[in-house]
């Protein structure tokens, strides 16, 4: 029974705010609905000011619905307790750069009510699940900003959350960072935890996410499977390997040869300037 309860359930969210006086409220998000299912990647898209991070405040009680609702596990997110599973990490997290890396964690563990043993075994934890052991005594003045959206994951994961919502997570962080995050965003799913992303970065999003939803003026305009929304219809696709030419010619006059195909393109498949940029640099490496 447990397994059939959303892990976010928002159904026909509204939020609008008040503008100067005798102007019509601003509607910042417009009867968005969005169900998450336990497990699950799911990456709210959309540009700059699309109703993104207002919807995911909603959903974390932190800004009051004008209508609609939001819950979290099945329960109401302007309740204190829906939020006992979650954790966060906003877009521009905020640290005290006097302190270490495990000093933080240690901070945020006590914050949630862990101590002792328990305490320094999440710590061990964590910096090594981002992969920061080597600098967990480094204070965070001396973090790079990708070093710090890691360490933002981290703080995020102290309490064991079954839910992590994740606003713009690898906004200024550099082609090497953004993969590390994303690589940790993929090892939190393999772990089970439920994951809610909300980017403009539309590559990071579909290296990562299960199903996405795309939100522009604060309305919901497109939803569903990643593999479904990307997909063209009416195209197939076909990837040989060490082909000859007689053979691809073979193949191109099969086609023109049938009633209502066409060859779209023909040539080699291309990566990305990311992929290509994170290969080279991985090979120089010592």
């Amino acid at each position: 029974m447990a397994e059939s309860i959303a892990a976010v359930e928002i159904r026909n969210l509204v939020k609008e705010f008040k503008t100067s006086f005798r102007r019509k409220p601003l509607r910042a998000v417009d009867d968005v609905s969005i169900r998450i299912m336990p497990g699950e990647v799911y990456g709210l898209i959309g540009p700059n000011g699309s109703g993104k991070s207002t919807t995911m405040k909603a959903l974390l009680g932190l800004v009051a619905p004008s209508a609609g609702q939001c819950s979290i596990f099945g329960r109401d997110s302007m309740k204190v307790d829906s939020r006992d599973e979650v954790g966060f990490l906003p877009e521009n997290p905020y640290f005290y750069k006097h302190l270490s890396g495990a000093e933080t964690l240690r901070f945020y563990g006590k914050l949630c009510g862990l101590g002792g043993r328990e305490l320094e075994r999440r710590v061990s934890e964590l910096l090594a699940l981002v992969d920061l052991e080597g600098a967990r005594d480094r204070r965070l003045g001396g973090y790079s900003k990708g070093m710090l959206q890691r360490i933002g994951l981290a703080q995020a994961l102290v309490q064991e959350p079954r839910l992590v919502i994740l606003d713009e997570p690898t906004a200024g962080v550099d082609p090497l960072g953004s993969r590390q995050i994303r690589d940790l965003i993929l090892k939190l799913r393999d772990q089970g935890i439920t994951v809610f992303l909300c980017s403009h970065l539309l590559e990071q999003v579909q290296e990562v996410c299960d199903r996405v939803g795309i939100i522009f003026r604060g309305k919901m305009v497109r939803e569903g499977k990643l593999e479904d929304l990307i997909a063209i219809e009416d195209q197939s696709e076909i990837v040989l390997q060490d082909a000859s030419p007689e053979l691809l010619n073979q193949i191109r006059a099969l086609v023109e040869s049938t009633p209502g195909a066409s060859v779209v393109r023909t040539g080699k498949p291309r990566t990305t300037l990311e992929r290509l940029f994170l290969r080279e640099i991985s090979e120089d490496e010592p």
